[in-house]
């Protein structure tokens, strides 16, 4: 079932005020566990954990694709007057 332009507004103001910051939090902390580790490993480290960070800032969009799909263009659905 596709979700309605007004429904899809709305998810996504939901999914950008409550996901994200929700996400950003798992996302350092997992990182901060994690960066012990990269410390040790010198240089590579270093990369690694900079692909990390830009996987993890990509990631997050995928599921919620279809939620922003259209949401800054007017809605289709309104009579054009």
């Amino acid at each position: 079932m596709a979700l309605s332009y007004k429904a899809r507004r709305r998810w996504s103001l939901v999914v950008l005020l409550l996901f994200m910051p929700l996400y950003i939090v798992i996302a350092a902390a997992i990182m901060s566990r994690a960066s012990t580790w990269f410390i040790d490993m010198g240089a590579i480290g270093g990369i690694l954990q900079f692909i990390i960070y830009v996987v993890l800032g990509i990631a997050w969009i995928f599921p919620f694709k279809s939620v922003f799909m259209g949401v800054g263009q007017a809605d289709p659905d309104a009579d054009s007057e």
